[in-house]
Formats: C-alpha cells, sequence, structure tokens
C-alpha cells in the first residue's frame, strides 16, 4: 500500500492539524463561551471564500482517502505520541452526567470512550472517579497501544481495544446493553458522512436503554473549516487535511437527523460559541463546536 504524502517541512505539519491542536488545548482550559441555538453568522469575506470554494478533491483520491484513514491516523500518533493532546479534564465540568448519572450512590458506572486516542479524556476520569470502569476503543492500533503503555492503565479498571465502529462489532468487546455512558468527542467528524450512522447504531446496542451519549465535534463554521485551502473540500462541510486525515462539520439539524435516525433521544444539542487566541500566529479566531447529550430510550 503506498505510504500518505508527508508534509513537505515542519510549518506544513502544523498548518494542517491546527485544527485539531486549538481543539484540545484550548478546551482544557475555560475561556468565556456562549451556547447557542443558531449557526454563526459569517462575515462577507468568510462566505465568500466557502461560496468560491466549490471543487472537490477527485473521487479516486476520496477512495484512496478511504481506504488509508486508518493508516493516516496511525501515521499521525506515529510522528506525535503522547504529547499532541492535553487531557481533557473539561469533561466533567462540560458534562455533568458522568458524575450524576448513577442510580444510586454506590454504583460502578461503566462508560465506553468512542474513540479515545492515546487516552487524554480517559485517564482523567480513572484518576477522579475510583467507581467506573472504562471501555476505551479507537481506529488507530498505534493509540490503543500508548493507551495500554499508560502508568495508569489497569485492566481491572479499563478495557482498551482497536476498533473501527462503522464495520467490527462493539458486541465482541462489550456486552450488549452494559454500558451507562458514551463519551464520543471530536470523533464522528473523522468519520465518512455516508457511514457515521453506523457508527452510532453499533454504539445503540451496547448502550444501556436509558443511557446517554456525550457528544462534542466541529460545529459549522468553525474557524478550522474555514483556514482549508482550495483543493481540501471533499464534500458539503466535509474536507481532508495535508496529513491525509479527515474533518467533518456539523450543523446541529444534522446531528439530531443522524441520532434520531438511529433510535436516540435528543436531549441537549447546541452550538457552543467561543473565541480563540492563537499567539503564534497572532489571531483571535471563532471556534464553534457542537455539544449534544442524546438518549438511548427505555
Amino acid at each position: 500500500m503506498a505510504q500518505a504524502k508527508e508534509p513537505e517541512n515542519a510549518s506544513d505539519l502544523c498548518n494542517s492539524v491546527t485544527d485539531l491542536l486549538l481543539t484540545d488545548s484550548l478546551s482544557s482550559e475555560s475561556p468565556a463561551q456562549i451556547k447557542e441555538q443558531t449557526e454563526r453568522i459569517l462575515t462577507h469575506e468568510e462566505l465568500e471564500k466557502l461560496n468560491s470554494d466549490q471543487t472537490l478533491v477527485s473521487q479516486f483520491k476520496q477512495q484512496k482517502l478511504e481506504k488509508e484513514a486508518q493508516k493516516n491516523w496511525d501515521l499521525f500518533y506515529k510522528r506525535n505520541t503522547t504529547k499532541f493532546f492535553k487531557d481533557r479534564h473539561w469533561t466533567t465540568r462540560e458534562f455533568e452526567e458522568l458524575k450524576a448519572c448513577r442510580k444510586f450512590e454506590a454504583q460502578k458506572l461503566v462508560l465506553l470512550e468512542a474513540g479515545c486516542g492515546v487516552g487524554n479524556c480517559i485517564f482523567p476520569l480513572l484518576e477522579e472517579d475510583d467507581n467506573i470502569f472504562v471501555y476505551a476503543c479507537d481506529f488507530s492500533p498505534r493509540a490503543v497501544e500508548f493507551v495500554k503503555e499508560n502508568p495508569l492503565y489497569c485492566p481491572e479498571r479499563c478495557k482498551a481495544f482497536q476498533c473501527d465502529l462503522t464495520n467490527d462489532d462493539l458486541q465482541d468487546s462489550i456486552p450488549v446493553d452494559s454500558v451507562d455512558v458514551v463519551t464520543l468527542i471530536f470523533v464522528l467528524s473523522a468519520i465518512h458522512p455516508d457511514k457515521m450512522h453506523l457508527a452510532l447504531k453499533n454504539i445503540y446496542r451496547v448502550l444501556k436503554p436509558g443511557g446517554i451519549v456525550l457528544f462534542r465535534d466541529y460545529g459549522l463554521y468553525d474557524h478550522a473549516m474555514l483556514r482549508f485551502k482550495s483543493g481540501s473540500k471533499l464534500g458539503e462541510n466535509f474536507y481532508v487535511r495535508q496529513d491525509g486525515t479527515r474533518s467533518f462539520f456539523f450543523s446541529k439539524e444534522l446531528l439530531a437527523e443522524l441520532f434520531t435516525g438511529a433510535g436516540y433521544q435528543s436531549l441537549v444539542n447546541e452550538y457552543v460559541m467561543r473565541e480563540t487566541v492563537n499567539r503564534k500566529e497572532g489571531l483571535c479566531v471563532p471556534r464553534v463546536f457542537l455539544q449534544s447529550k442524546l438518549r438511548k430510550p427505555d
């Protein structure tokens, strides 16, 4: 299999993943943020840029990107190891269900981190909560190995495994109807839109009736979406980075349609707006995330 094209220099690599870096590093702090029901209003220049960029990546290249998706994420973790993302200490602040969804105080909470990366979400949770068991899966075998090599990894409290959410049955590793909470954080956007429903149905089968999915991902018109150069567009709101990894930007309407189509009930579905200062480039940029809470009916 051909190797994915490497960025020509360190600057290209930085630009290809800036949206990833900004997302995690600045979500670990808590700058002022506003939750909105309507999408961000674009400036005239932003609207012109999006309207002028209608050329799609060739079908041949798109098929190649889909075929090599796992390899491209593996290369990402090979280059960056465990040092790229900061630990997500903000999850319990944004999602109180991680602490409040127990029916009784002594209940052991069973969590699935779908798309765990190198464990930036699960290890802070395991440190904070002694009465939690975490299933952690990722598309990248290399990322899963980094999770297992972490000194905090303990098989009695965590089970990490490689999984393609769109193809591999989660029930091979997790009992049906056994998970209390699923975290799906900056993961669905990396999956081809035609296959997103497969991932949601897969998760649905292992989630308990009444269980909750906590979702956070790129929202429509986020600054990262506007950074893509001409020639990066794969489809509507869908782009490829220079390193071959892909990103989709969600409207709240599309997300609700995806989840309700897979059987979930929508509890919360809103845009999170914030401004981020990129000191390196001297920019203050608008970030837009979509934050949602979905429930499997009883």
